[in-house]
């Protein structure tokens, strides 16, 4: 098993097979879109299976941060009433895009990626 030091945000790389590659990085593509129901549906799929533990902790990370970015969104639109929810919410779909296709980048090669900033709500 190797260690990534020169980017925090990247877990250890572990060998993944194709597949588990491929979901992971569809899990965390689909959060531009889809928001946190794919990497709900392939985390609760995928939770009690011993051999698909990095594909787990994949779709964890996803959905963590697909809840942070639901919390973002949430704030940005109550902030509209005082109008600086119109700065936030592009700035979410920015920061939304750029991670999510940082990880979906990292995971396909075999890589575990952790994002620099979410709520670990789930465990």
């Amino acid at each position: 098993m190797r260690r990534n030091l020169g980017n925090p945000t990247q877990m250890n790389d572990v060998t993944a097979s194709s597949e588990d590659r491929n979901l992971a990085m569809l899990t965390h593509l689909s959060g531009i879109l889809l928001g946190f129901i794919v990497p709900l549906i392939i985390w609760l799929t995928n939770k009690d299976k011993t051999d698909k533990a990095w594909l787990n902790s994949q779709a964890m990370e996803a959905l963590n941060f697909q809840i942070t970015i639901a919390i973002a969104y949430v704030a940005g639109s109550v902030l509209m009433a005082v109008l600086i929810g119109f700065l936030i919410i592009p700035v979410v779909i920015l920061v939304n895009l750029v991670f999510c296709i940082l990880a979906g980048m990292a995971v396909n090669k075999g890589e575990s990626y952790r994002y620099p900033f979410a709520l670990r709500l789930i465990k």
